[in-house]
């Protein structure tokens, strides 16, 4: 198997260990009985952690291998696939 290392590939660690350390909160709270609002603000953060190491993964991953597989185009022919890469900001 090929090593498949991105340049983002640390900060995508450290936002998943974010919400690791969130969730292992979460667990903490529900089992001493915290109120339901400070559980759902963890939670909150939990989910905002994993979304964002999810969108800089993906659009990592776009800009490094589509660019790869591509390989270089007029400009004239980039116009959608910079559209594409710009779209995914959105997930």
């Amino acid at each position: 198997m090929i090593e498949h290392k991105h340049e983002t590939h640390p900060e995508v660690v450290k936002r998943l260990k974010r919400a690791e350390g969130h969730l292992k909160s979460v667990i903490a709270m529900i089992e001493a009985g915290r109120p339901c609002l400070d559980i759902a603000q963890q939670l909150h953060a939990v989910e905002k952690a994993i979304a964002q190491a999810k969108r800089t993964l993906i659009q990592d991953h776009l800009d490094h291998c589509l660019e790869e597989t591509i390989g270089a185009l007029p400009r004239d022919r980039r116009e959608s696939i910079d559209e594409f890469k710009s779209i995914t900001k959105y997930l």
